[in-house]
């Protein structure tokens, strides 16, 4: 199936709803005095979208046949892709919108004359991701990123009062400059070697002609560079600690869960239809000459220790979240680089996980925040005798999920991957990643320590969980206990997941 651009109108679905949400947003915002309605329609935009997008039927109606193989095929002319793998992370992305919406409503830090502007610009990022998912042309892709990373700059520096927000999004904008020109340079190289921006035409053409393979190697390491940007991959991580530090922390928590996998979707659809062909058993095989996987090995080893590393002398708390956040990016690239089914199931399988336990750990860091005013490690001190047990008792599940902790769900992700790893014979990279796991469980624990055990002084006073934030909190919580030990449901959404639309 290969639409033009009318037919291709009525499988979007979830991104009409978005578009409509954020016109209904800005158009409300100049009629009503309190603001927070804007928010409560973010988040039915948000859900709606959230339901079309999983296939469900509301009012009877069938939202997206996708889901049962009918309408598999290229929207607006190749485009954009319609398979399990874009409706998989389009799930993800409103999950993380939906989650993002719900904090925002209960972050003292958004509450302001502003929040229509701000929440019609996090759906609009929300947007853009979508279109990263499904990019299958190196110009969509590169719109689509542009795009996202634009409002992106806009949420983190929200705060305009407030000097570290200022300065975080105009490091922000720095990096992404940066990143955004190497990437787009390398796209011309792309083109220059192929004459397509169309993933399957530059597969066919790197196929059938060998290109000079410094010239390809050296193109996909500049494009490297906008990918890394996105999902924070060594080297190119610099702005992440900054960003998060700054940043109001629902935008925070946005970042490191929706950026993230927005980023890691359009990083897969790129290097492996594009530049691999599927073979027998599962197995991917690269383009002859460019031993890209290799490269991916070594970034993904220095990305997940340098994250591990930096995290062990950090003091505050979203700021070793975001090396935290940075080693998950090096956790997840260990499935990237085993170029299999098998590999790929295991880093969507993570992603799900991820978003869990992470957008737990922020909701509890906003929970602190909001009480105290204090993002510090001294403010969780006594957390746990301090009216905030059910917060501590959650932090800690996230906490060590994140490390790799059975029963937890954490420890289902990384056995997956480190099952994949192994498998494909990267012994080296399991290893390391296990070194790593290990690591990490040291500044993890150090917060689960200063919650419980350590003496709450006169400085820190009272936290109160209030029932808006307690239930997304109790949701995240439970989730990420269930899913340690049943998780066959979200582990088979995955695996219908792997399968790229390539054509007919």
């Amino acid at each position: 199936m290969n639409l033009g651009s009318i037919e291709s109108l009525a499988y979007l679905y979830p991104e009409g709803i978005l578009v409509l949400s954020i016109l209904a947003i800005f158009l409300v915002d100049l009629c009503v005095e309190d603001k927070e309605r804007l928010g409560n329609i973010a988040l039915i935009g948000a859900a709606l979208a959230l339901v079309f997008t999983s296939g469900l039927s509301f009012f009877g109606v069938r939202f997206i046949e996708g889901l049962q193989g009918a309408g598999e095929g290229w929207l607006f002319h190749r485009m954009i892709a319609l398979d399990s793998f874009a409706i998989f992370f389009k799930v993800i992305l409103s999950l993380s919108v939906v989650g993002t919406v719900w904090m925002s409503l209960g972050s003292r830090e958004i509450n302001g004359p502003n929040q229509g502007e701000y929440y019609g610009i996090l759906l609009a990022s929300g947007l853009g991701m979508f279109f990263m998912a499904s990019a299958t042309n190196l110009l969509l892709a590169y719109l689509s990123l542009e795009f996202v990373s634009l409002t992106s700059y806009v949420l983190t520096g929200y705060l305009t009062r407030n000097r570290r927000s200022g300065e975080a999004a105009l490091k922000y904008l720095i990096y992404g400059g940066v990143a955004s020109g190497t990437m787009i340079y390398g796209m011309s190289w792309i083109f220059g070697l192929t004459g397509s921006l169309d993933y399957a035409e530059i597969n066919a053409a790197l196929l059938q002609n060998a290109p000079d393979h410094l010239t390809l190697f050296i193109a996909l390491v500049l494009m490297l560079a906008g990918f890394g940007y996105k999902i924070a991959a060594v080297p190119f991580h610099m702005w992440a600690p900054d960003v998060y530090h700054g940043a109001p922390i629902p935008v925070t928590a946005f970042l490191s869960v929706g950026s993230k996998a927005a980023g890691f979707a359009l990083l897969m659809r790129f290097f492996y239809p594009a530049l691999s062909q599927s073979g027998d058993a599962g197995m991917w095989q690269f383009v002859p000459g460019v031993e890209w996987p290799q490269l991916m090995l070594i970034v993904a080893m220095v990305t997940m220790t340098l994250g591990n590393l930096a995290a062990l002398n950090q003091h505050n708390v979203k700021r070793l979240l975001a090396y935290s956040s940075i080693a998950h990016a090096g956790y997840i690239l260990m499935g990237f680089v085993v170029l299999s089914d098998e590999g790929l199931r295991a880093m969507l399988f993570y992603i799900v996980v991820y978003y869990l336990m992470n957008l737990g750990a922020f909701i509890v860091v906003m929970v602190v925040a909001n009480n105290t005013g204090r993002e510090d490690l001294e403010g969780f001190r006594g957390l746990a005798w301090r009216g905030g047990a059910l917060p501590a008792a959650a932090m800690a599940i996230f906490l060590f999920s994140l490390t790799g902790l059975p029963p937890l769900a954490g420890f289902i992700g990384k056995f997956y991957l480190f099952a994949a790893v192994v498998k494909g014979q990267f012994y080296w990279l399991a290893v390391v990643g296990i070194l790593n796991s290990v690591v990490s469980l040291y500044y993890y624990a150090r917060i689960v320590k200063t919650m419980f055990l350590d003496e709450p002084s006169d400085l820190e006073g009272e936290v109160a969980l209030d029932p808006h934030n307690g239930s997304l909190l109790a949701i995240l919580s439970v989730a990420t206990v269930v899913l340690g030990v049943y998780w066959a449901p979200v582990f088979d959404f995955a695996d219908r997941s792997t399968r790229f639309f390539l054509g007919s």
